[in-house]
C-alpha cells in the first residue's frame, strides 16, 4: 500500500513537472510579443512606414535628392543573396555599434530586415539611444520582393524575385557548405 501511495506522487510530481514546462513555453512567447510591443510602443507612429514609402525615399537617394541611410539589419550572407542598391548593412545585433559610426541624434535612417521583427527592436533601441529620426519599415525585403522591386546580389548583379517562398525545401544529393 505504501509503495501505491509512494508511486502515485512520484507521478503526480512528474505529471505538474510536465505541465508546468509546457505552461512556460507558451508563457514565453506571449512574454517575448508582449515585449515587443512594449519596444514597438517606443517608436512613434508617424515613423512607421511601408516598403512603398521606402521605395519612394530609396528612389530619391538614387536620385541624389536624399542623403538618408538606408540600412538592411540582416545576416551578412542574407545580404549577399539579395539587398537593395545602396543600402548599408549591419547585423540586428549590433544596434550597440551605430552610435560610433553615426554620430549625428537627427540623421535620417530607415532600418528594415526580412520581416519587421528584428527591425521592431533594433529601432527602439536607437531610440533608446537618443536617435530621433530613425524609420521603422514594415514588410522588409520580403516585401520589397514581392512587389517586384529589384534587388542586387554580389554573386549575380541585379536580380528580381519572382516567387517568394520561406518553406522552400530543396532535396540536394551532395552539399558541403550547410
Amino acid at each position: 500500500m505504501i509503495k501505491k501511495i509512494l508511486v502515485f506522487f512520484v507521478s503526480v510530481f512528474f505529471v505538474s513537472i510536465c505541465t508546468s514546462s509546457l505552461s512556460q513555453a507558451v508563457d514565453l512567447k506571449a512574454n517575448e510579443k508582449a515585449v515587443s510591443d512594449e519596444y514597438k510602443k517606443l517608436i512613434p507612429n508617424d515613423k512607421i512606414k511601408s516598403i512603398e514609402d521606402l521605395y519612394k525615399k530609396w528612389v530619391e537617394v538614387q536620385e541624389g535628392k536624399s542623403k538618408v541611410l538606408i540600412l538592411d539589419i540582416r545576416t551578412e550572407a542574407e545580404f549577399d543573396s539579395g539587398h537593395i542598391l545602396g543600402s548599408n548593412n549591419i547585423d540586428s545585433g549590433h544596434a550597440y555599434g551605430i552610435p560610433e559610426k553615426i554620430t549625428d541624434p537627427n540623421t535620417e535612417i530607415w532600418v528594415f530586415c526580412r520581416t519587421k521583427n528584428r527591425s521592431i527592436y533594433f529601432v527602439a533601441n536607437l531610440y533608446k539611444y537618443g536617435y530621433t529620426n530613425v524609420f521603422l519599415v514594415e514588410g522588409g525585403i520580403k516585401d520589397w520582393a514581392e512587389k517586384g522591386y529589384s534587388l542586387v546580389s554580389k554573386h549575380l548583379g541585379e536580380i528580381k524575385v519572382v516567387k517568394y517562398d520561406k518553406s522552400l525545401k530543396e532535396n540536394y544529393m551532395i552539399r558541403e557548405n550547410k
